[in-house]
């Protein structure tokens, strides 16, 4: 929320919770009739809000004519989803196999630090949102990290003020998997 009845949307730009609903709305109108509406009116709505409020869960849930404790269980049930305001930038720890045992637990653990903040919360500045992954692919040059699509190979704890300074200083790319935008990058770090 930035002042009363203003919120930023995922696209970053600012507008009042009644008119998110209202866009919301006439996203039930267009898949209301069709099969398999949940997931892509989910979606959209996480787009539009940059996460998934209580009240557009329950507004979906009507629209679509489901119950509500089957929406909240689509969206429990997928990693993609979030009920809670994700931060400008997403990062992600990985905890494969290879990043575990090459340090990806302390590289966690100094983010926790650092941040503030545990695994699926966000800084209260809202720049970043901490998760944990299970293997980007990249075992060889473990352990590694994911900040949006950038993946950071190799990275030391010691050298994750160096790694954040990058993100605080640049907007988030425009698909991120933070729902705000694609860029992907490998970074040695």
């Amino acid at each position: 929320m930035l002042e009363e009845g203003k919120v930023t949307c995922g696209c970053g730009e600012e507008v009042s919770e009644e008119e998110l609903l209202a866009r919301l709305d006439a996203v039930l109108e267009e898949y209301r009739a069709k099969p398999g509406a949940l997931i892509p009116v989910l979606q959209i709505a996480q787009g539009l809000f940059g996460y998934l409020p209580e009240v557009a869960l329950k507004k979906i849930a009507l629209g679509l004519n489901k119950s509500y404790s089957e929406v909240a269980g689509v969206v429990s049930f997928y990693s993609f989803f979030s009920t809670q305001p994700r931060g400008k930038h997403l990062i992600r720890v990985c905890l494969g196999t290879a990043c575990y045992v090459r340090g990806g637990k302390r590289v966690l653990d100094t983010l926790k630090q650092k941040l503030g903040v545990d695994v699926g919360d966000t800084t209260p500045d809202r720049t970043f949102t901490l998760e944990v992954a299970r293997c980007f692919g990249a075992c060889g040059l473990a352990p590694a990290i994911m900040i949006d699509d950038d993946v950071h190979h190799r990275v030391k704890p010691n050298k994750m003020d160096l790694i954040l300074d990058k993100y605080r200083e640049e907007p988030a790319a425009p698909d991120s998997g933070n729902g705000r935008g694609a860029r992907a990058t490998a970074r040695r770090t």
